[in-house]
């Protein structure tokens, strides 16, 4: 990789306080490294960008390509630091801190934004993407656009939006092959009203939590499953603790690479063009990385021992959700109305 990358990672495990996905985490990380794969020139302007999960999740790999673009179009004018594993914090910490300009930038799942834009809440909706090109599409739309300009009213700016993928229902409990089968289950669920009230809909045991303490809930036992995508359940070896994997793909995960508004307005012109661009040429080259690697990390967890249900009863699934609808359908009713035209065309 051409240009100055600098993977900022934790120096112990104790650092592992992290969030897959949008959960969030109080877990308090110690200071990252000041060492840098290649020492950036002394006048360069420097851009922290956070993210709360490791190297190998494909939140890391659109920061890369996006840090190795900025540096090879300003000519290492601007050199973007990545801090991984929740180095700054959270990612509601981290929106936070972007609307204080006190960070430059990160890589958020689309479920925190709920507590800043209510609106984001409609991406989390169960089963409203029955693909990637389908979410694409939509995101990448007027939807999109309507969506990144209520950030800007709370002095974020959104860039592009990228993805963490489907999200899929692991458990150590039985196989999962009808709505009927979730029942009574206990599982961790993002921090995200619409994704409890989806689970609770299904008659499971919906316990909102942060990551960190989710892992420790798994390995301990003391819950029964979780939902990610297939990208977090690899990269944390979630067959430490699950023997269960149904392809329920219930929600669409997205995430946005945000900047703060301050700092973004504060950029020359031509700078601010390239930043836009390179966000969004590099969550074309994440959605691409996702999709030509799903395969390959679903083989990897079948392969470490996790029964794999490919091909659930998923009619039953989305009748058991109908009550999610029916909550949230008047308050997303506009956007709902909007992303079934454009998916209609």
């Amino acid at each position: 990789m051409k240009g100055y990358v600098r993977g900022i990672a934790m120096a112990v495990a104790a650092t592992m306080a992290l969030t897959a996905c949008g959960g969030s985490t109080t877990t308090e990380s110690s200071g990252a490294s000041t060492e840098s794969t290649v020492a950036a020139s002394t006048d360069a302007s420097v851009i922290k960008l956070g993210i709360t999960v490791n190297e190998e999740h494909n939140f890391y790999i659109a920061a890369s390509k996006f840090a190795e673009i900025v540096e090879v179009e300003t000519d290492g004018a601007y050199v973007v630091e990545i801090y991984p594993n929740g180095t700054l914090g959270d990612e509601r910490t981290m929106l936070e801190s972007m609307q204080m300009n006190t960070l430059d930038m990160g890589i958020i799942t689309s479920a925190p934004f709920v507590n800043f834009v209510p609106n984001m809440g409609v991406l989390d909706m169960p089963f409203l993407f029955a693909s990637y090109e389908e979410a694409h599409k939509v995101l990448d739309g007027e939807v999109g656009e309507i969506l990144f300009g209520e950030m800007e009213g709370i002095n974020l700016k959104g860039l592009s939006f990228a993805e963490c993928g489907f999200r899929n229902l692991t458990n150590n409990q039985r196989p999962v092959v009808t709505a009927e089968d979730a029942k009574n289950l206990k599982v961790r669920v993002m921090e995200s009203e619409v994704y409890i009230s989806t689970f609770e809909s299904l008659g499971v045991n919906a316990v909102p939590m942060a990551w960190a303490e989710a892992l420790t809930a798994l390995q301990q036992g003391t819950i029964d499953g979780q939902e990610n995508p297939i990208n977090v359940i690899h990269s944390y070896k979630l067959w430490e603790s699950q023997d269960q994997l149904t392809l329920t793909r219930h929600s669409y995960a997205a995430s946005v690479i945000t900047m703060s508004l301050q700092k973004y307005n504060s950029l020359p012109e031509e700078i601010q063009t390239i930043f836009t661009e390179a966000a969004k040429e590099a969550a074309a080259y994440q959605r691409q990385w996702v999709a030509d690697g799903e395969a390959e990390e679903l083989a990897d967890i079948v392969a470490n021992g996790m029964e794999l249900v490919e091909e659930p009863d998923l009619e039953s699934f989305k009748a058991a959700v109908q009550p999610t609808y029916d909550a949230y359908g008047a308050q997303y009713g506009d956007l709902l109305d909007k992303i079934e035209a454009v998916l209609a065309e």
